[in-house]
């Protein structure tokens, strides 16, 4: 959440009681239920992995519009001071479950997105919108692009994020204002090239070998942040998958190819099988 440091202890237990309950109605507005996702409560913020048959579009689109009217509600009824406005980011990907939480480059992802300087900076200048969306390249291309939500490709912004060992390109959503006038600051480039993959290794990116998540399109990460850090993605089984992905060149697109070894955990996922090394 926005500025949940400067508020009193009183007033911080009053967001840890109301962030949940909002997010709870807004998922029951949407059609999902929110007692199958797996949450790990960080005070001001949520970090959720959806089980694989939730649907990513509806997370997308109706979840995250009835999350920002929930907030549009709240606030209405509250002096300036005491509103609630959040972070949210989305990223899909395999999740493992650890012994202190959940592992994984797909949440380490989901909470540097969230956690960037460009989110922050475009919440603070949004000042029609509670909430500020950032989807991960792959997700926004797989969903809005893809055209699975109703959500214009045009709604939305892409942004360079550098955060820590994170260097990609997000995609940002202002619910209720127009994402393309806010001014990000020095944090962002105006123009990106919505290409750049993302790399999680200083020593890959120093020998120009991009990183990628082993199976993508199986599991959503879902963060909101009260400026929460909520990432939703599935519950993963005991497997592994080892996989490196290399962008080629597909009439002027890219395109990924996966070389595994062992057992690749991705339901709902698409894949081109081929045992040819040329």
């Amino acid at each position: 959440m926005q500025a949940y440091g400067g508020n009193n202890d009183r007033r911080q237990s009053e967001i840890q009681h109301d962030l949940p309950q909002l997010l709870d109605h807004a998922a029951h507005k949407a059609g999902l239920d929110r007692s199958r996702w797996h949450v790990q409560a960080k005070g001001d913020e949520q970090l959720a992995v959806l089980p694989a048959d939730e649907s990513e579009p509806r997370v997308i689109d109706d979840y995250i519009r009835h999350v920002a009217s929930g907030l549009q509600q709240y606030n209405r009824l509250r002096i300036e001071e005491a509103w609630l406005r959040l972070r949210a980011s989305v990223h899909h990907g395999l999740v493992e479950i650890a012994d202190n939480g959940y592992a994984g480059r797909t949440v380490v992802t989901t909470s540097r997105l969230l956690s960037s300087a460009v989110l922050s900076h475009a919440l603070r200048a949004a000042t029609k919108a509670d909430l500020i969306l950032a989807l991960s390249n792959d997700v926004y291309d797989a969903t809005v692009v893809g055209g699975h939500t109703t959500l214009s490709p045009d709604a939305f912004r892409p942004v360079l994020i550098h955060e820590k060992e994170l260097r990609t390109v997000a995609w940002l959503w202002a619910p209720g204002d127009d994402v393309h006038r806010l001014d990000l600051g020095e944090n962002t480039e105006s123009r990106v090239d919505p290409q750049v993959p993302t790399s999680h290794s200083p020593r890959q990116r120093k020998a120009d070998r991009p990183t990628w998540s082993t199976a993508e399109p199986s599991v959503p990460s879902y963060a909101a942040d009260a400026a929460p850090s909520s990432a939703d993605a599935t519950e993963p089984d005991d497997t592994t998958a080892n996989g490196r992905r290399v962008p080629l060149p597909a009439q002027g697109q890219q395109v990924s190819q996966s070389n595994y070894h062992g057992t690749v955990h991705a339901p709902g996922g698409v894949f081109g099988i081929s045992n040819s090394h040329g």
